[in-house]
C-alpha cells in the first residue's frame, strides 16, 4: 500500500482525531513499517493505549495483555514487534525463545511493575509457607518465575477461584487486588515490609496484597466521577480495575481494557467517560464515530507515549531494543504464563 492509499485509509478514522499534516506524515512512515514488516516476516502486536494513528494502521493484531499473550504464543512470525511497555514485550519473549523480540523504545517501563522486585515474592512465600502466588502480568520477568500463576484484570477472578485455595498473594497491584478480594468474597491484608509481628497468621485473612499501583489509574477520584455526572447525568462511565475500590463502586461498570471497548460496542448510552489511560478513548472514538465520548485525561502513561511510529519503523530497519528474557527465568515464568493463558470461563471482565 502506498503513502496516498495509507492516508486515505487513516483518513476514514481519524480525520476527526489526528489533525490532517499529521496524518499524512504517519500515513508515510506507516506504509513503510507495513512494507517492511512482510519483509522481514514481522508481526506487529499493538496494546489499546496506543496514539491513535499508531494503533489503527501498523499493528497486525490490537488487544489487552491477554488477548496479546495469546496471539504471541501462537505467532510464526519470525520478528515480534510489540508495541507496548516492556513487561508486555518479555510476556512474548517468555512464550517465543527462538523468536526475536522488539521494542520501539527502552524507555517504556511501567511503575506498577517496578513497584515489585523478585526478591520482595521470595520475602513473602517465606513469610506466607505454602500459599499459592498469583501475579499481574503486570510485572517483569523474574517476579512471574517467582509466581505460581499469572493473571490479567481480565481473567483476575477467574485465575484466583482456578487455584481453589483459602488463602492466596495476589500481586502487586494494591487496587486490582482489593476488587479482586471483594469480587470472591475473600479479606485481603496488606503487610509491611518489616518483620513479621507475632501472631500474624493467625489473622482473619484470605488474601495477601502488596503496595503497588499504577501512576495513571490511582489518579482518579470519586470526586471526578461526581463532578462529571453532575454536569453529565446520562454519562455511562467506565473504569479499569487498577483504579481505587471506592472509585470502581462509584462507575457503572468495570473491566480490562478489551472489556470496556466491548462494553461500548454492545451498549448504547447517550455519551460515555473512560476512566483509564486518554488514547484509548481517542482509538473508541475513532472507531465508532456515532458514540459520544467524554475526555479526562488528568495524566497520560508517560511509558506507553514513549513508543511512537518513528519509533517503531527504526526498530524494524535495525533490529533495535532487543528483548531477552534468561533462559532459567524465561523457563520458570512460563509455567505461571501458560497457566494464566489456559484458564477459560472469563467473565464480564475479559
Amino acid at each position: 500500500m502506498s503513502a496516498e492509499e495509507m492516508y486515505q485509509q487513516m483518513k476514514v478514522k481519524l480525520h476527526d482525531v489526528v489533525p490532517d499534516a499529521e496524518l499524512r506524515i504517519k500515513a508515510g512512515i506507516a506504509a513503510e513499517i507495513n512494507r517492511l514488516k512482510k519483509e522481514r516476516n514481522a508481526v506487529i502486536l499493538g496494546h489499546n493505549y496506543m496514539e491513535p494513528a499508531l494503533f489503527h494502521s501498523i499493528p497486525d493484531y490490537v488487544g489487552d495483555s491477554l488477548e496479546l499473550s495469546r496471539v504471541a504464543a501462537k505467532t510464526t512470525a519470525d520478528i515480534i514487534v510489540f508495541c507496548g511497555v516492556k513487561f508486555m514485550a518479555e510476556t512474548a519473549k517468555i512464550l517465543n525463545p527462538t523468536k526475536t523480540v522488539l521494542i520501539p523504545s527502552m524507555k517504556a517501563g511501567c511503575s506498577l511493575a517496578a513497584s515489585i522486585t523478585a526478591e520482595d515474592v521470595r520475602q513473602l512465600k517465606a513469610r506466607f509457607p505454602g500459599v499459592p502466588v498469583v501475579t499481574y502480568v503486570n510485572t517483569y520477568a523474574d517476579v512471574k518465575a517467582e509466581s505460581d500463576i499469572c493473571c490479567t484484570s481480565g481473567n483476575a477472578k477467574a485465575v484466583v477461584e482456578s487455584l481453589k485455595t483459602d488463602t492466596v498473594i495476589f500481586l502487586p497491584d494494591e487496587y486490582l487486588a482489593s476488587n479482586v478480594a471483594k469480587e470472591t468474597g475473600k479479606h485481603i491484608i496488606f503487610p509491611s515490609k518489616s518483620p513479621a509481628p507475632a501472631g500474624e497468621r493467625t489473622l482473619d485473612y484470605q488474601m495477601i496484597g502488596w503496595h503497588g499501583r499504577c501512576e495513571v489509574h490511582e489518579q482518579f477520584t470519586v470526586q471526578d466521577i461526581e463532578t462529571v455526572r453532575a454536569q453529565f447525568p446520562d454519562v455511562m462511565i467506565l473504569t479499569h480495575p487498577e483504579c481505587s475500590p471506592e472509585v470502581v463502586a462509584a462507575s457503572d461498570y468495570s473491566g480490562s481494557t478489551t472489556a470496556m471497548i466491548k462494553y461500548v460496542e454492545q451498549t448504547n448510552a447517550p455519551r460515555y467517560l473512560l476512566l483509564t489511560e486518554c488514547s484509548m478513548g481517542d482509538n473508541i472514538m475513532a472507531a465508532h464515530p456515532e458514540k459520544e465520548m467524554l475526555r479526562l485525561c488528568m495524566v497520560c502513561c508517560p511509558h506507553m507515549n514513549t513508543i511512537t511510529m518513528e519509533d517503531t519503523l527504526a526498530a524494524l530497519q535495525k533490529t533495535q531494543y532487543v528483548v531477552d528474557v534468561p533462559e532459567e527465568i524465561r523457563v520458570r515464568a512460563y509455567k505461571a504464563v501458560e497457566r494464566m493463558i489456559q484458564i477459560g470461563g472469563i467473565g464480564k471482565k475479559d
